[in-house]
């Protein structure tokens, strides 16, 4: 997989974003919709200076992805839960 399944968006809902995007300066919690997405499901600022580097840093691939939206959902959503720091 080299490109992102049209209408998607699954990794600008699903994880949490800890740095800041454009229009939320304290980044995302996980689950919640990236003010950037646009309705179409793709990230209005790809490919802009201002785009985080965890965004750009996550790559469709066959294991992220899976073969429908609600897969990469889960696996985004196990990620996130799996690499979430302990509470103190």
């Amino acid at each position: 997989m080299s490109i992102c399944r049209d209408r998607c968006g699954a990794c600008c809902i699903a994880p949490s974003i800890t740095s800041p995007i454009p229009g939320m300066p304290n980044g995302k919690p996980a689950g919640v919709r990236c003010i950037q997405l646009g309705e179409d499901e793709r990230c209005k600022i790809f490919g802009h200076p201002d785009r985080p580097a965890f965004c750009a840093g996550l790559q469709p691939s066959e294991e992220m992805c899976g073969s429908s939206r609600e897969q990469a959902m889960f696996w985004l959503t196990e990620l996130e839960q799996a690499t979430r720091p302990a509470a103190i």
